[in-house]
């Protein structure tokens, strides 16, 4: 009788990751006096249709380079799309790491941040670079029209994000791309000592909820040069933001520049030292806003602020302080409310141009906690409109006005 052999049933996924180890370690190279990790040699392919091994080799690749001890390394990905399912770049690595983007990298249609918040996510690494212009792009028309009604819904499933930073420490973002995120572009948590310059982020104007830059509770933070038009807030800072500098920022479309909300939750920390300089914001809802909830749970503080040499143009309403925020209906008794949010030392210098409608400046402060130590020099805010003059509403305010103020109706206490 003739002998039989028994034959091994090999899955795909083991031959993949064999093959992948070989070609890996045959053709890295070093660039620049960098080890470079080209996605390419872990099997990833960029051309533009769904490859499901796309994520395991940039995981790969991402490892090798966070791993490797004999120097700085790259993680590279060349021109051309890739198609990219939900991933997370963990460290801590053993130096620093760069990761280069020259081609686009395509989210899946539908991703919701049920599991991560991000579609691309960087977790506790030190010494971090993103940097090569390239493109993210999220794919996020399908759910702006049939599945993302946060912006009326506060009960809503929340869609993912294009890429967030959280834990991560001395880090900068150079150059990229970000374009048509489900929800908000760029989500920042825990992070410190980290740069972002020349990147510009776009999503259409009625796509909601699509913030641009969202930080909290980080430190030492600069944001430089960018280019953001979205359908939410341009940059929104909340809690636990301090020491951050934005300056040569083009904003618009959406919703300016956010401080908040703050005061909902107890377990929230103060926002402290903020500049915004240099910047320009056009056909935006809202200018420079800072929004508290008017039904507080907690008592904290929103301090040392500097607004300075900043263009307005045609924008809604371009300074604002809001202290009785209560979207979705969710204050039984709109009105009975003082918020608890303690605003001081907030200064608004060399503020200039139109107002798309009257009310150009309007500071509706607590009355529980009156705003401390607010200052407005050389303002000069226009309304061009059919309606009547520029108008200015100064409730519960204290502090000082200097040099020309267009319009000049407001009373400090």
């Amino acid at each position: 009788m003739a002998s039989r052999f028994l034959i091994p049933c090999i899955s795909p996924l083991f031959l993949f990751y064999f093959f992948l180890a070989i070609s890996s370690t045959q053709t890295n190279a070093f660039h620049d006096g960098q080890k470079v990790f080209d996605v390419r040699n872990y099997g990833a392919r960029g051309d533009g249709k769904t490859n499901t091994y796309n994520a395991l080799a940039f995981t790969k690749a991402w490892n090798d380079a966070c791993q490797w001890s004999g120097g700085r390394s790259t993680v590279y990905i060349p021109a051309g799309k890739f198609y990219l399912d939900q991933i997370t770049f963990s460290g801590p690595c053993k130096r620093h790491v760069t990761f280069t983007i020259r081609g686009t990298l395509l989210a899946p249609r539908i991703l919701y941040a049920d599991k991560r918040a991000e579609w691309i996510a960087f977790r506790y690494v030190d010494n971090l670079t993103v940097n090569g212009g390239g493109i993210l792009d999220g794919q996020g028309s399908y759910s702006w029209r049939h599945l993302n009604d946060c912006d009326k819904n506060p009960n809503c499933r929340a869609l993912a994000m294009n890429i967030g930073f959280s834990f991560v420490r001395s880090a900068r973002v150079n150059g990229l791309r970000s374009i048509n995120s489900k929800m908000g572009h760029f989500n920042l948590y825990a992070v410190e000592n980290f740069n972002i310059t020349r990147v510009k982020i776009t999503a259409p104007g009625d796509s909601p909820n699509t913030d641009g830059i969202k930080i909290g509770r980080s430190k030492d933070m600069h944001i430089s040069n960018v280019s953001i038009g979205t359908g939410d807030d341009c940059v929104a800072i909340l809690d636990g933001t301090t020491n951050l500098d934005i300056s040569n920022v083009r904003c618009g479309p959406g919703h300016g520049i956010s401080v908040g909300s703050i005061g909902r939750f107890k377990e929230e920390k103060s926002i402290e030292g903020i500049t915004v300089r240099n910047s320009v914001l056009k056909g935006t809802m809202n200018g420079l806003r800072i929004k508290t909830w008017a039904k507080s749970a907690s008592e904290n503080s929103v301090s040392k602020f500097l607004f300075e040499d900043i263009q307005m143009i045609n924008v809604r309403n371009p300074i604002v302080i809001d202290q009785q925020y209560c979207p979705h209906n969710l204050c039984d008794s709109p009105g009975k409310y003082n918020s608890h949010v303690q605003i001081k030392d907030v200064k608004y210098t060399s503020i200039w141009g139109t107002s798309a409608t009257q009310a150009a400046l309007m500071l509706q402060c607590s009355k529980a906690f009156p705003c401390q130590g607010v200052e407005l020099s050389d303002i000069n805010l226009v309304y061009k409109g059919r309606n009547g003059s520029v108008t200015a509403t100064c409730e519960n305010v204290g502090g000082w006005v200097y040099g020309k103020i267009v319009p000049g109706d407001c009373r400090m206490r």
